[in-house]
């Protein structure tokens, strides 16, 4: 049995629709089963969330492994982002520790350390420490920027298109090898059928997507697949947090973006192995543009 964190997002989506397909025994740590769409008959429905330490020990009855996709890159109305990150993870690992459960499967970020400048990264270098230091065995997947369909990023920038000009996180430099979220869903799947290696049974994959761009670039493209392209607008980073915290100060969790979220996108995250990692795990990740439809 595989208990699945983030099942609803980005990555867990797809993820379970692989799962269910191949009819591996899946259980879901949801708050909401409803937001689980059709896969909801599927699988086995734990209630909670990582807010929720209690909700752990039902949610990991009888399970072997735990792929932990859940997170959040702003502050929620149930936790902060240490705690729904950081602090989550090391919970949820202890109870997986105390549950008997063989292999524990992490989603981390490129460029993750403990003194980044982003808060949300700096939460997912000590969600990384937590797991490696279990006696867990484990798997770590860190990716460059994900993106999928309708996210998110890609609703804020169809949004803004309906402007004359979009306005732009700083400079828009900072360097990313997006990688699509289906193809991380294949290789976390690859991941949990790779066979143990009882020499080396942890294993720590960096996933990338097959080109560099810097956002400004993944904005141009995002737009030319709106059917939108605009002008952009690079905005001081200054500007941008005061304008940003006032929206959230008014708007509260239905800001459309945060601060901390916009900040990320100002860090790059890349790394020099490229599509290495994921083709270690047999997977060839699609460029941007080709999923996209704009190559």
């Amino acid at each position: 049995m595989i208990l699945l964190t983030g099942a609803t997002g980005r990555v867990g989506a797809p993820l379970l629709r692989r799962l269910t397909a191949a009819r591996v025994p899946v259980r879901c740590l949801v708050r909401d089963p409803k937001r689980l769409g059709p896969e909801r008959v599927r699988v086995q429905i734990a209630l909670g969330d990582l807010a929720d330490p209690p909700s752990f020990r039902n949610a990991l009855r009888g399970v072997s492994t735990v792929v932990h996709l859940a997170a959040s890159a702003r502050d929620q109305p149930q936790g902060s982002i240490e705690e729904l990150n950081a602090i989550a993870t090391w919970r949820l690992v202890q109870a997986a520790e105390r549950a008997g459960v063989e292999h524990f499967l992490f989603t981390s970020a490129l460029g993750a350390t403990a003194h980044d400048r982003t808060r949300f990264l700096r939460a997912k270098a000590l969600a990384e420490q937590a797991v490696t230091e279990s006696g867990l065995r484990h798997t770590i997947l860190a990716s460059s920027l994900i993106y999928a369909l309708g996210d998110e990023l890609m609703t804020l920038l169809s949004r803004l298109s309906l402007l004359p000009l979009v306005p732009l996180v700083g400079r828009g430099r900072a360097q990313f090898q997006p990688i699509w979220a289906d193809d991380v869903a294949e290789c976390i799947e690859a991941a949990l059928d790779r066979p143990v290696d009882p020499a080396a049974p942890n294993l720590r994959v960096e996933l990338a997507g097959p080109d560099v761009h810097t956002y400004a670039e993944v904005a141009r493209t995002v737009l030319r697949a709106a059917g939108r392209p605009r002008r952009l607008v690079p905005v001081p980073l200054g500007l941008t947090s005061r304008a940003l915290r006032l929206t959230e100060a008014l708007m509260k969790s239905a800001t459309p973006v945060t601060w901390d979220e916009a900040e990320l996108l100002e860090v790059a995250m890349t790394t020099p192995h490229g599509t290495s990692g994921a083709e270690r795990l047999g997977v060839a990740p699609k460029r941007l543009a080709a999923v996209l439809g704009t190559a």
